[in-house]
């Protein structure tokens, strides 16, 4: 709410805050007449969707200061910007939409929570935003007030106005750093490979609380080869186990394992409570009298059990299908939108090659960060939905540089053989600039307040939705736009080459 008010001066920010505001309420209320249970994975869906109508307002409102700037009166600014900006805030809430979708579609558990709350709030974003400002704007202004509003303050009057970056020239540098950087990325999975929770391994999880405060490294130490293998194909080798923090008291732990998870027989599970009992009690973390009283839940003083989850080979391989799939199906259909909305291949080839390589660098950033980060990057469901988000985000920066990239085509439509295309490329990502860092700005705040404030549970997940609006923003400048202008550019310049060397030979 503050950010809005410093970029877009008091009554048109409070309007945008207004907006948020009346998304939160009618989203509780949806929730509420579906009996939604808020789990923290529904609030960050929630929260992320107050950054999601925040960038419809962005929108909407850098489109009104160009129209000002123009010297064009605020009745008209007022129409021509919502009218305007419709385009590029529809495509990028359908391409959203899309992947909250899929995610509801193919996920499971919090992760169709998530998908929920966002579906709900990008919906009713789209109605304030576009129509709750707009009828109030009108309203005053078709009173006579507010008809001096500029839509800047001190701090913004300025902020990339009348700039002029020759992006497309750069397209080799731009090209060469993220080739590097997915090198990398590819090196580190050859190489350490990804940290896999039980979603993906089979195994079991435990959350633990323990008799006292304690370093979760302490715990790791005491559960070191704790779990060895007795069955199967890794039978004499030790278990694959990791603990993390939960919560703050630092008294709560989730211990995962695939301890003999190849084994049908039902005695594993009363054979691996026995020995996390003994190696939490020989660490001095456990001080119940037995094993009994460590596996009931309502024991807790002394330490216990409090929840435990198993997953099995053959469910640990639907969902990896399940995750594969349902980012090659965001990916695929993100693709066809782009095609059919925008009528051009270019803009679809340049669209996927960002997300694709956005996407490896994203999961490469976790393989390279686990295991020294202070927080788990454990690959789990949870994650795959924040790469879902992360796609669905990372297309709406490409979408409004590309809306512009139409529009401007579409004004020389007539004129294309006397028009710098390379130079009308430029001109359209220059011309977004602001737009495409006020966007990324206001929701990269809504993901460090979920980072922050959010809990471990959901942290992973906002770590990686960080790095994919960072790596997405600087994706829709640096290679889905060269991209794009290397397929179509090139198409559009070798056309008029061709026509006017038929028109040279003609006039002969």
């Amino acid at each position: 709410m503050v950010y809005m008010v410093l970029m877009y001066n008091l009554i048109p920010g409070m309007m945008a805050n207004l907006a948020l505001l009346a998304n939160l309420f009618f989203t509780l209320g949806v929730l509420a007449s579906f009996q939604s249970a808020l789990t923290m994975p529904g609030i960050a869906g929630l929260v992320l969707t107050l950054g999601t109508a925040v960038d419809a307002n962005v929108l909407i409102y850098e489109r009104i200061k160009e129209e000002l700037r123009l010297g064009k009166g605020m009745k008209q600014a007022l129409k021509e910007g919502y009218s305007n900006a419709f385009s590029a805030i529809f495509d990028s809430n359908l391409t959203s939409l899309i992947t909250g979708v899929i995610l509801l579609i193919t996920g499971t558990g919090p992760i169709r929570g998530f998908a929920t709350t966002w579906i709900i709030g990008l919906v009713i974003s789209f109605f304030t935003a576009v129509f709750l400002t707009r009828l109030i704007f009108e309203n005053r202004v078709a009173n006579d007030k507010w008809l001096n509003q500029t839509f800047s303050t001190g701090f913004s009057k300025n902020f990339m106005q009348n700039v002029n970056y020759r992006f497309m020239s750069m397209y080799k540098k731009s090209f060469t750093v993220w080739g590097i950087a997915v090198l990398i990325c590819v090196v580190s999975f050859a190489v350490r490979g990804l940290s896999r929770s039980i979603d993906f391994t089979g195994g079991r999880n435990y959350v633990v609380t323990l008799n006292k405060a304690a370093q979760v490294e302490d715990v790791r130490k005491v559960m070191n080869g704790a779990f060895v293998n007795t069955v199967g194909e890794n039978a004499g080798k030790p278990a694959t186990t990791t603990v993390i923090a939960l919560g703050t008291d630092g008294k709560t732990v989730r211990i995962s394992t695939n301890y003999n998870i190849e084994s049908n027989d039902p005695m594993e599970d009363d054979k691996a409570e026995t020995i996390l009992y003994t190696a939490l009690k020989k660490g001095g973390f456990v001080s119940q009298a037995n094993v009994d009283s460590f596996k009931n839940p309502d024991i807790r003083e002394g330490g216990s059990i409090i929840q435990s989850a198993k997953v099995g080979p053959s469910i640990a391989k639907n969902i990896t299908y399940n995750a594969f799939m349902s980012v090659a199906l965001a990916i695929f259909f993100i693709f066809v939108y782009i095609l059919v909305r925008f009528r051009n291949i270019g803009f679809s080839v340049g669209s996927i090659v960002g997300l694709v390589l956005d996407t490896t660098i994203v999961v490469g950033l976790f393989s390279l960060c686990y295991g020294w980060i202070g927080f788990s990057l454990e690959i789990d469901q949870t994650f795959i939905g924040a790469i879902l988000t992360v796609i669905g985000y990372d297309i709406n920066d490409t979408v409004v540089v590309y809306d512009r990239i139409r529009e401007n085509l579409r004004k020389h439509k007539h004129n294309l053989a006397k028009t710098d295309i390379q130079g009308l490329f430029n001109n359209s990502i220059n011309q977004t600039l602001s737009r495409t860092i006020n966007t990324s700005a206001s929701t990269l705040i809504v993901l460090l307040a979920i980072f922050i404030l959010g809990g471990d549970s959901i942290r992973s997940f906002a770590f990686a939705m960080i790095i994919g609006i960072i790596i997405g923003t600087l994706s829709s400048i640096f290679i889905a736009s060269p991209v794009a202008y290397l397929v179509l550019g090139k198409k559009i310049e070798n056309r008029l080459a061709d026509e006017k060397m038929a028109a040279a030979e003609a006039e002969a």
